[in-house]
């Protein structure tokens, strides 16, 4: 949480009970990320059925993301493009904005970093997701939002990524790398969506859920900090560099170094799709050795 001027920016994570006292707000703009890798029309077939009152769709594949390509499944969008988005849903740089998701944070966790990404600091996420909006018995709604759009203005923080070259680089120095993927992609055991299997050699695995609490909730600052200081083995924050299949989940890891007061990590957008897909890259499986 910080200050702007005379208003109160939320930077990381709300609590349901806070979002419940704002959300109708009209400096307040709520974005339902839900999503299904299996089905891409099941996000917005939820959002239909039922959503937080005045929360409007945000969609990884057509809005959260560019077309698929050889930058990867889920490469980032045309900045201008992306911000037309953003004016569309009513989002100006004043406006409170808050991610939500039923995926442990995931896909609500991209549009946390696109964002910020785009210099818009004001922007959370739900902790505990809409399973926690849920389960405080708080309501659901189908009506569609009527939000007039708002002047995006684009602040483009392009340090916050880095490409596939710098990821190699990073290796070769002091950098670390950690892929938010499940342990059984990162060992090479399994891989459902990419061409090949295994992990960029040198990297470690942190998959993005070890973040989370039985709940579903982010760890407190200090949990999380003990967890990324066993991971990033004394690397510099700054040195970090977050990645997983497509650069999504890998957010959620930003998220968390951002929670516990980790700043300074930078994501890697192609993530394996992108690295995989050259097969002049190197691969490993197993685990790391490093």
């Amino acid at each position: 949480m910080a200050t702007s001027g005379n208003h109160v920016q939320h930077r990381n994570l709300v609590s349901h009970g806070l979002l419940a006292a704002h959300c109708e707000e009209p400096d307040w703009v709520l974005l339902d990320c839900r999503y299904s890798l299996a089905d891409p029309a099941a996000g917005r077939a939820r959002w239909e059925q039922g959503h937080i009152p005045g929360a409007v769709h945000a969609d990884l594949e057509n809005e959260l993301s560019a077309p698929a390509s050889p930058r990867g499944r889920h490469p980032l969008p045309d900045p201008v493009e992306l911000a037309g988005h953003f004016s569309d849903w009513g989002i100006s740089m004043e406006t409170q904005v808050v991610a939500y998701d039923d995926s442990h944070g995931a896909f609500a966790a991209r549009a946390w970093w696109l964002l910020r990404w785009l210099g818009h600091d004001a922007v959370a996420v739900l902790d505990g997701g809409l399973q926690a909006w849920r389960r405080a018995g708080l309501p659901l709604t189908n009506a569609v939002p009527d939000r007039k759009p708002a002047h995006f203005e684009i602040r483009l923080r392009d340090q916050l990524r880095v490409d596939a070259d710098e990821v190699a680089q990073a290796l070769k120095s002091d950098g670390c790398v950690l892929d938010a993927r499940a342990a059984e992609r990162f060992l090479g055991e399994q891989e459902p969506l990419d061409r090949r299997a295994g992990h960029i050699p040198g990297a470690h695995n942190y998959p993005f859920t070890a973040n989370l609490d039985r709940d579903g909730r982010f760890l407190s600052p200090s949990e999380l900090r003990v967890c990324f200081d066993a991971a990033r083995q004394s690397t510099s924050p700054k040195k970090i560099i977050c990645m997983c299949g497509s650069g999504v989940t890998a957010c959620h890891n930003l998220l968390a170094l951002e929670i516990a007061q980790l700043p300074g990590a930078r994501l890697f957008p192609g993530s394996w799709s992108e690295w995989c897909a050259d097969p002049q890259r190197p691969i490993a499986s197993g685990p790391d050795t490093n």
